[in-house]
């Protein structure tokens, strides 16, 4: 009987990463250098200076770098994303109604949770 030799693959749930950026970044990269390298090739078009293009893509392309970095480093992985959901969450429910409140007994606290039916679109 022979000996089967098996490759482990470690890395089966973890998020890409590259060079320091964590998952939706590295798209928002990607996005922000061809976003760069139309404008260069816009302005090259229109006829500004070739040595004025280079130098404000230069530093356009500096401030996208340092905010992409530095929101990968503050929110992380899905940090981002959780932040942009909170949004969505509202900060107060109003209820014009007392029924709500009219049907809670006291001293049981199962059957003092009041339940709200999602409206469906």
């Amino acid at each position: 009987m022979t000996n089967s030799v098996y490759e482990i693959n470690k890395g089966v749930n973890k998020s890409i990463e590259f060079k320091g950026l964590k998952a939706q970044y590295i798209w928002y990269f990607g996005a922000g250098a061809a976003a760069l390298l139309i404008g260069f090739a816009i302005m090259y078009v229109i006829g500004i200076n070739s040595y004025l293009c280079l130098g404000i893509i230069g530093v356009l392309g500096t401030m996208m770098t340092m905010k992409i970095y530095g929101l990968s480093n503050k929110y992380g992985e899905h940090g981002l994303m959780k932040k942009i959901a909170r949004r969505s969450i509202p900060k107060v429910v109003k209820i014009y109604s007392r029924k709500t409140f009219r049907t809670l007994k006291p001293g049981k606290k199962e059957n003092n949770s009041i339940q709200f039916k999602r409206r469906e679109l």
